[in-house]
């Protein structure tokens, strides 16, 4: 499991520039402006700022982007980072230069001279973001340097103070990458309750739910799901309680199918082994009970993840199979390979008769048909309630996150009607990613506020993003901690 690289809070001093090492980072705007820790600089290194400034490359320089200059004149430092930045700037600008700063020190130690710069802790955050590397099945490096970052402030204290509940979510975030880049030999059912169930040492409420316990509830599609593969399928319940005694949680509910081969219909060789990832909406739930309970958010919330391995065998679902719910109704298994909706179904029913939820979202790697329609930018999200969505979708364009609301109607649900049961689990090709959300929706109750986030084609991906190196993202952490400040914390 990965950790975040440590970061200290120091004074601002300039007059330290000279002996600092490893790498520094001053601020100059993108006018030419320098800082007092870039005029230092500059005059330390002979005028090497005055003459970059000078450039016709400077004038090609965006805000955010950085220029490295190597082995500076008249300091220790093997690198004077250059950050252009305008004096005022939004907290994504700020992110999104804190991640160009960790991309450019790739590890190594860094300063960044801050003093009182606005917007420090957002780019605090965009460091932590994106310093992330999943190295835990490489042969370590005898070189590997050691990393550190101190961001040097003119008011250490409360900058550290400010930092603290972001830094909390960046360890979320971390949390949920390693969930969904670890292979499927390491992260098993087994391991991936193990690994929520050392939550506790940080106050959360764990729980987990073992076939045993699924039977005697009913949960016989999530179970149907898993009865091919020799590791046993588990329902792990989280709660935080920070919020008053008496206040219904939000619930959180994910997809956890640890590897998912398509089953009895089984997928194409080609790129199932991306399928390590299918537990997204897990790794993104636990990842952001994680982020709660760090920060001690004065909110109820109740995170459940469904763990499950979809495996063909002699004893696995196969298509035509019908399968009764927990609620009651009954499944026509059409393909097994959309086996995400049978757990979701389940846990979305147990978490309402259980802990009668505030409101209640859903996230999971459900459907190709969604990279199609939103392609790797957005999370497709679905909603029976405007206000919790509207809320959901402002906390993710805070939070730089890419979602983008989808319709539910009668004409889409009737795709689901089958001959033999109450409902089929596909509704064909034509719109796939919305009959899935229809099918979660016959799930919820009347009245009960429901999100449901398709994540697949956010949750990993093939090239480096703002925040994060390729594969997982990590996406969803930032916009559920969001959204749990803004709409159900206690003042």
């Amino acid at each position: 499991m990965s950790s975040l690289t440590p970061i200290r809070f120091a004074e601002y001093d300039p007059k330290a520039l000279s002996e600092m090492t490893g790498r520094v980072a001053v601020m100059v705007t993108p006018e030419g402006s320098l800082d007092q820790a870039a005029r230092t600089a500059n005059r330390l290194s002979k005028g090497a700022i005055a003459r970059l400034v000078e450039s016709d490359g400077f004038k090609k320089a965006k805000a955010g982007d950085v220029v490295s200059l190597g082995w500076p004149a008249g300091m220790q430092a093997e690198a004077l980072d250059v950050l252009v930045l305008p004096r005022k700037l939004t907290p994504a600008e700020a992110r999104q230069a804190g991640a160009k700063l960790a991309k450019a020190a790739a590890g190594k130690r860094l300063t960044v001279m801050a003093g009182s710069m606005n917007k420090a802790a957002d780019l605090t955050l965009g460091l932590a973001l994106r310093d992330y590397g999943f190295d835990d099945h490489k042969t370590p490096a005898e070189d590997k340097p050691e990393g550190e970052v101190v961001i040097a402030s003119k008011m250490p204290s409360d900058l550290e103070a400010a930092c603290a509940p972001l830094l909390a979510v960046a360890e979320g975030v971390h949390m949920t990458r390693d969930l969904v880049n670890e292979p499927a030999n390491v992260l098993t059912t087994t391991e991936f309750a193990r690994r929520i169930e050392e939550m506790k040492e940080i106050g959360l409420e764990v729980e987990v739910l073992e076939e045993a316990d699924l039977e005697k509830l009913g949960m016989r599609t999530l179970l149907c799901v898993g009865q091919g593969s020799d590791s046993p399928s588990k329902v792990a319940v989280m709660r935080w309680k920070g919020g008053a005694k008496d206040a219904a949680p939000l619930a959180l509910v994910g997809k956890g199918v640890v590897f998912d081969t398509g089953g009895i219909s089984l997928k194409p060789a080609g790129g199932m082994e991306d399928m390590t990832m299918d537990m997204g909406g897990a790794g993104v739930v636990a990842g952001t009970m994680k982020a709660l309970a760090l920060r001690k958010a004065k909110a109820n919330v109740v995170g459940l993840v469904g763990l499950v391995e979809n495996m063909p065998s002699g004893n696995a679902t196969r298509p035509g199979d019908v399968v009764k719910s927990m609620k009651g109704d009954t499944v026509e298994i059409i393909n097994t390979d959309a086996e995400g909706r049978l757990v979701l179904c389940d846990v979305l029913w147990y978490a309402q008769e259980r802990f009668k939820p505030a409101g209640i979202i859903d996230l999971a790697t459900l459907t190709g048909a969604i990279i199609i329609g939103l392609g790797h930018e957005n999370a497709g999200v679905f909603s029976n309630d405007d206000d919790l969505c509207n809320a959901f979708l402002k906390a993710a364009r805070s939070e730089d996150e890419g979602a983008w609301r989808m319709p539910l109607g009668k004409a889409y649900d009737d795709q689901l009607k089958s001959r033999i049961a109450d409902m089929k689990n596909v509704g064909g090709r034509p719109a796939g990613s919305i009959t899935a959300a229809q099918f979660l929706a016959r799930f919820i109750k009347d009245g009960m506020p429901w999100i449901h986030l398709d994540i697949a084609g956010v949750a990993s991906v093939k090239a480096e993003t703002d925040y994060a190196p390729k594969g997982a993202t990590g996406w969803g952490v930032m916009a559920l901690n969001r959204l749990v400040a803004d709409k159900f914390e206690a003042e």
